[in-house]
């Protein structure tokens, strides 16, 4: 490989309204594809793959400056962000851990989403560029403070991006704690492998038997439930429009898919394949493989065209989200697989993105 057209290099990207500094570090591999990450939020604001001809184009939602970054945090659309302290909901805002109870931030009506009013999705982490091993790499830092969102422990995370060779995306989240916690780290970032338009022709399968059904408010009712004859069957590819307008009460009240997906049982640390998505008319395609339990299928169903960037309006479901992750409020369902973290363990998850073609 010629390990001279890998490169991981940093400029500068903006300045946030009270003057902090942030970065933009892009990854570059031999093959032309190009992903770019900026410090605020860690958010991806460009991946840039090939079709089947060999076409490139950014196949991420974003934007195409910091201020519009910043801006969008009232419209909770999280592009590209990585998500934090606990990805997905918790319900009413309030877990107990060891006999106590937390009262974290509600910005989701009455529950709390994605970290809170201030979530990962909004620290400037420390970035840093390097090279290794033939793939382009950047490692990003951030500590929260005990008590930050109602969270308990100061706890430090990495998460560490590597473009490889073989045009994948490989992510790895630590993560460690000075008191009891809980904690759910995942990545936000909405895809169109088409560049533009919806995505409802685009094809996916996921390799899940079962999913969480919801409550209003997206809240899981605690049941895990096949999938079998319904909409939410995805163990074979199809187009994410097929059923997503069929009578049914879980996507009337998401407004299409916004749930979550329980993958077939695998040991720790194992990376499996959690989804694949196709998109025929381009021949692009992107598989999400994961070690973590669950996945989160999301259609852009609260896209409402009020957000622009990169030239495109950003419409219902024009962009689709994957967020391999554990189940939703598992605080709050210690039946599920645990989230808690506690001093002297490492929390460890990998989620790993492969551009391909068809």
């Amino acid at each position: 490989m010629n390990q001279t057209n890998v490169s991981a290099t940093e400029k500068n990207y903006g300045t946030l309204p009270d003057g902090t500094e942030v970065k933009l570090v892009t990854l570059k591999n031999a093959n032309g594809v190009e992903v770019d990450v900026i410090s605020y939020g860690g958010i991806i604001t460009k991946m840039l793959t090939p079709d089947a001809k060999g076409n490139m184009t950014d196949i991420a939602l974003g934007f195409d400056n910091l201020q519009d970054y910043v801006a969008s945090k009232t419209n909770n659309v999280y592009f590209g962000a990585l998500i934090g302290r606990y990805g997905n909901r918790i319900a009413d805002g309030k877990f107990t851990l060891d006999g106590q109870e937390y009262t974290l931030a509600t910005n989701d009506g009455d529950n709390h989403l994605h970290g809170g009013t201030q979530g990962f999705d909004q620290k400037v982490w420390g970035i840093k560029p390097f090279v290794k091993d033939g793939k382009a790499c950047v490692e990003l830092t951030y500590t929260s403070p005990d008590g930050e969102e109602g969270y308990p422990g100061t706890l430090a995370t990495k998460v560490v991006y590597e473009l490889t060779a073989d045009n994948k995306l490989d992510m790895q989240f630590t993560a460690t704690t000075d008191k009891p916690t809980v904690v759910n780290l995942t990545q936000h970032s909405y895809f169109n492998l088409a560049g533009g338009g919806s995505i409802l022709d685009q094809q996916i399968q996921i390799n899940a038997d079962q999913y969480t059904p919801t409550r209003p408010g997206l809240i899981p009712t605690g049941e895990i439930a096949s999938v079998e004859g319904t909409p939410f069957d995805f163990r074979e590819p199809k187009a994410i429009g097929k059923d997503i307008n069929v009578d049914n009460e879980q996507l009337t009240m998401a407004g299409g898919f916004d749930h979550n997906f329980v993958l077939r049982p695998h040991d720790k640390g194992e990376l499996v394949l959690a989804a694949k998505v196709t998109d025929p008319a381009s021949g692009r395609a992107l598989e999400v493989y994961t070690d973590e339990p669950a996945i989160q299928f999301y259609s852009g169903n609260f896209l409402d065209g009020s957000l622009q960037g990169k030239g495109n309006t950003y419409g219902k479901n024009s962009g689709f989200a994957l967020e391999p992750q554990h189940n939703p409020d598992s605080p709050n369902h210690p039946e599920w697989p645990t989230t808690e973290l506690r001093p002297g363990e490492t929390y460890q998850i990998k989620i790993v993105y492969h551009f391909t073609t068809i």
